[in-house]
């Protein structure tokens, strides 16, 4: 994870307070301004714990896996020179090069509820997060969720960089079998499964030796 380069006034890094067995135990060193702050596991609850704790009018939520471009400050700021803008994120870009993930990479840059995620990196307006209820409390697609009431509110803009993220499900389970897994569960999602029931097939399936392995 690179923060710095969106030149951020603060840096939050949140941790479940219940780690998964056989994770690390020794406490994360981090720069003195950077804060670390404990949250009940689950990505929704620990996305508002991390904003709760922040303090700017624009808040970046940025995956641990997730590196940022050279100019993402730059671009963050032409994007918010418009005050129409409630929400931008950037295109997605795999630290592999195999052709279906630069595939998946292009279509990424499509602003959509089929293409637009919280491992894009999505930066808010304070007001904007808090006019339409913040994250919601589930373990699963909070990213979504939190995308699709921003849409009814202001527009969504999709910065013409990329964030460089990390392979390693696609590389352990298969690119076009973790792609496939991946859409069925958002299908899923959107045509009403609950998100607490989509978060367990997708805990079974990280629950795979080899993806805890490649991990």
């Amino acid at each position: 994870m690179n923060a710095e380069r969106a030149g951020a006034a603060e840096v939050i890094i949140v941790e479940p307070d219940d780690p998964r067995p056989g994770s690390p135990g020794a406490p994360m060193e981090l720069p003195a301004a950077w804060k670390l702050i404990d949250a009940r596991r689950g990505r929704g609850s620990q996305c508002a714990a991390g904003v709760r704790a922040s303090q700017g009018e624009l808040v970046m939520i940025l995956h641990d896996d997730t590196d940022l471009p050279q100019d993402a400050q730059a671009q963050i700021d032409a994007a918010f020179a418009d005050p129409r803008v409630g929400m931008t994120c950037f295109r997605l870009r795999f630290d592999h090069g195999h052709w279906l993930l630069r595939f998946y990479s292009l279509c990424s840059r499509l602003e959509s509820p089929l293409t637009t995620f919280g491992d894009q990196a999505m930066v808010l307006r304070r007001s904007v997060y808090q006019a339409v209820g913040g994250f919601p409390d589930w373990p699963l697609f909070e990213d979504v969720e939190l995308a699709r009431r921003v849409r009814r509110h202001s527009p969504v803009v999709k910065l013409p960089a990329s964030v460089t993220t990390s392979a390693v499900r696609f590389t352990a389970n298969g690119l076009l079998r973790q792609q496939l897994f991946n859409g069925l569960l958002l299908g899923r999602f959107l045509l009403g499964t609950s998100p607490e029931h989509l978060a367990a097939v997708y805990e079974r399936q990280r629950g795979v030796p080899k993806l805890e392995q490649a991990a």
